[in-house]
């Protein structure tokens, strides 16, 4: 990480491709059936994204450089497919509702911008490998407590329709404003990626 001051500004970033607004919103409207239980946070359609590494809070000053590495990316299909069921994790006590997503391209993709950003000294990768997924709830805290509320209804299968390849659109880096209301993402940096085929 650079050596900036600890009164220097930082910004909350992330890394993240993009889907096609159709496949969002067919999920928000899955969700909004699905995902009605009152312990349970939805993921609106516009903060639907694949995270391909997670920067946390880096100086001001090293945003151009991250955004520079996302924008050289080379530009190629990145086909993927959701798994049909949504995932609780952790599997008892969920704190989250996630769709595994299936792309050997966004898995290639992400080895690719994480080596470029853990050489550049914007990234610490994991020590858990890289999973490929959508984070469509997030599970509310029991009041007073961190601990996750009980979920009495589980989400259901997603409809046959959204069970299909489509080609992300982007990729992007992310700003996020954490707010009481939940996150703000604003796009700081993005590419464009062609379709398949």
């Amino acid at each position: 990480m650079s050596a900036e001051p600890p009164s220097a500004p930082r910004v909350r970033t992330f890394v993240a491709l993009d889907l096609p607004a159709p496949v969002r919103e067919a999920i928000e409207a899955w969700g909004a059936r699905e995902l009605a239980d009152p312990a349970l946070r939805p993921t609106p359609a516009d903060k639907l994204h694949l995270t391909l590494a997670f920067l946390g809070h880096i100086p001001e000053s090293d945003v151009e450089r991250a955004a520079a590495i996302v924008t050289a990316a080379r530009p190629r299909p990145v086909p993927m497919a959701l798994a049909p069921s949504p995932a609780a994790k952790p599997p008892g006590r969920p704190r989250l509702f996630a769709i595994d997503v299936e792309s050997p391209a966004a898995v290639e993709l992400q080895a690719e911008v994480a080596r470029e950003l853990i050489a550049a000294g914007l990234y610490e990768p994991e020590t858990r490998p890289f999973w490929p997924h959508l984070t469509v709830a997030r599970v509310r805290n029991e009041r007073g407590r961190r601990r996750p509320r009980r979920v009495g209804t589980r989400p259901g299968e997603l409809p046959q329709a959204l069970v299909h390849t489509f080609d992300s659109v982007r990729i992007a880096l992310y700003r996020s404003n954490l707010r009481p209301e939940g996150a703000q993402y604003v796009p700081l940096a993005n590419l464009d990626l062609p379709p398949a085929g």
